[in-house]
């Protein structure tokens, strides 16, 4: 199996179908360790995505507008209200507190779209809770900001 189609299956595995080919087009470049196992995927000059070691893909902001694109609301997508935006767009967590809606799907360790209101895409990052606590809780850091 190719580069191409490794990632591409790690992609819809984590997630979900379509998620592949929405995010790496056919001419992806990728960058690989000196085992040779595929480190980061690149293109146009950019990185799209770091593959870890646990086999799990983080985004960049730009994969991240990809499947933001590719997917319906709320696929993926912790969406918080307009006072967070601000400190979101500067790198800083989002905290349960100001979560307004986020996909029933998400789980504790997902990578993640970060939105703003009317599914306005902010930045990637890391769900810290799952969508209940998200909900739920009235404290603590919900996604971690990349």
């Amino acid at each position: 199996m190719d580069d191409l189609s490794k990632v591409r299956t790690v992609a819809d595995y984590q997630f979900g179908r379509g998620a592949g080919d929405a995010l790496f087009p056919d001419d992806a470049e990728f960058r690989n360790t000196r085992t040779g196992r595929v480190s980061q995927v690149l293109h146009d000059g950019g990185r799209l995505a770091t593959l870890k070691t646990d086999g799990r893909l983080t985004l960049s902001d730009t994969a991240g507008e990809r499947l933001h694109q590719a997917f319906e609301p709320p696929r993926g997508r912790v969406e918080f209200g307009d006072e967070s935006v601000p400190y979101l767009r500067d790198g800083k967590n989002g905290f349960a507190k100001f979560v307004e809606r986020v996909d029933d799907d998400v789980r504790a360790g997902d990578e993640v779209l970060v939105t703003g209101p009317d599914d306005e895409f902010v930045t990637t990052g890391r769900a810290e809770l799952c969508a209940d606590e998200m909900r739920d809780f009235g404290t603590g850091v919900a996604v971690l900001v990349r």
